[in-house]
């Protein structure tokens, strides 16, 4: 059975299916002898961070799972996707209304849509911005977004279907908040063992010149200061403290400016082996039924369809791209088995969605919606003007940890 028009437009209906489910397994791509790096948690039990165990069933049995990817990082993959066809100039994605914030950083733009913002048309990058001369949260196209709710979610849609696909809530306001489950969860699990005690690998840097780089603390200073806009505050203070110890004729080791070999030593995280690894899934018609838009009921389902196709596009984008982290290359060991959840226990098995055909879908649920709803794609329907003081007082966290 290959997924259609008709099939979602029957699910986004009364009484239509329950769910879509995709669930692929995966592999070490070296073997199943090689260990994977799970996703890693800051924690303050440990300063190398901890790995996220569970206990779920595999045939019947409990067994220990380990968190390869969650389900907000499944979410912003998919998310990464439709953005990456959008840059391309995708016939019909680069159409998709979308809210952007834009900043100057050095004299080049830097623009962020909700497929980037972690809180989507609620975050704060939005409601600190200006649309004008006017503040976002005092502009009449945004209070509609703010207003919008399950009864008529019509605002949202036309500005920002991102948040009503992947989610968004609006924790901020004092009242009225918006809270918009995702109709899409999705996650990476593998079937292991949990260790007794933390595991750790070792690793080691080797410098061509030297173990040990030794300069004079007035050198040292030196090449921090030359260096300075470049480097991690975190990484500046380091160097300029072991430079102002090295007094007379002491040196003080170049390390903090990575000079210099650092011996093997056991500080990282060690990979999981997994006897399984499991991508799962869920597209909800039924959280999709909750939400009307202003319409007809066949005007409110051709809408729920378009979130669906939408949905399954940048699915079918992200499972594409089998791309985690480093020590995490996977790859499919068979193909991905899609099933839809009707009512009674009547279940469908569906053809996994390539890309070309979730465009086709895509395509025709944007068609339908625009002739029954009135929907029109147009593309960026919000720009916003970020506030300088924020890009100004921007830090990364990962370089300050380096």
């Amino acid at each position: 059975m290959t997924l259609t028009l008709d099939d979602l437009l029957a699910a986004s209906s009364p009484g239509g299916a329950s769910c879509l489910t995709s669930v692929t397994e995966l592999q070490p791509a070296a073997g199943p002898h090689a260990s994977v790096a799970p996703a890693k948690f800051a924690s303050s039990r440990s300063e190398q961070g901890v790995f996220a165990y569970e206990t779920r069933y595999d045939e019947g049995a409990a067994c220990d799972v380990v968190l390869i990817d969650s389900k907000q990082s499944q979410l912003n993959r998919v998310e990464q996707g439709l953005c990456a066809a959008i840059r391309d100039g995708h016939a019909v994605l680069s159409r998709l209304p979308r809210l952007v914030v834009s900043y100057t950083r050095g004299g080049d733009a830097v623009e962020l849509s909700d497929l980037e913002l972690p809180h989507r048309a609620f975050d704060g990058h939005v409601r600190a911005g200006t649309i004008g001369d006017k503040p976002v949260t005092q502009h009449d196209a945004y209070r509609r977004v703010r207003d919008a709710h399950p009864g008529n979610a019509r605002a949202l849609l036309d500005t920002s279907p991102a948040s009503l696909v992947f989610g968004a809530w609006d924790s901020s306001r004092a009242a009225r908040q918006g809270r918009w489950r995702s109709i899409l969860v999705g996650e990476i699990v593998g079937f292991c063992e949990k260790p007794g005690e933390l595991a750790l690998k070792g690793g080691a840097r080797i410098d061509p010149l030297g173990m040990r780089i030794e300069l004079t603390g007035p050198a040292l200073k030196d090449l921090a200061d030359r260096q300075r806009a470049e480097l991690s505050r975190k990484t500046y203070d380091k160097a300029v403290k072991a430079a102002a110890a090295a007094k007379g004729d002491k040196r003080a080791k170049a390390s903090p400016v990575g000079l210099g070999g650092i011996p093997p030593t056991l500080e990282a995280l060690a990979g999981v082996a997994c006897r399984r690894i499991v991508r799962s899934h869920v597209l909800s018609f039924a959280a999709l039924r909750q939400i009307r838009f202003g319409s007809n009921a066949e005007g409110d389902a051709a809408c729920r369809a378009l979130l669906a196709a939408l949905a399954l596009n940048g699915l079918a984008r992200s499972d594409a791209e089998l791309v985690l982290r480093a020590n995490c290359d996977l790859v499919e060991a068979g193909p991905t088995r899609a099933t839809v959840f009707g009512r009674v226990g009547a279940v469908s098995d569906v053809g996994p969605l390539s890309i070309t055909a979730a465009d086709d879908l895509l395509a025709a649920a944007l068609a339908h919606a625009g002739h029954t709803a009135g929907i029109a794609w147009n593309g960026v329907t919000l720009q916003v003007t970020g506030d300088p003081e924020i890009m100004a007082g921007a830090v990364d966290e990962e370089a300050e940890g380096a």
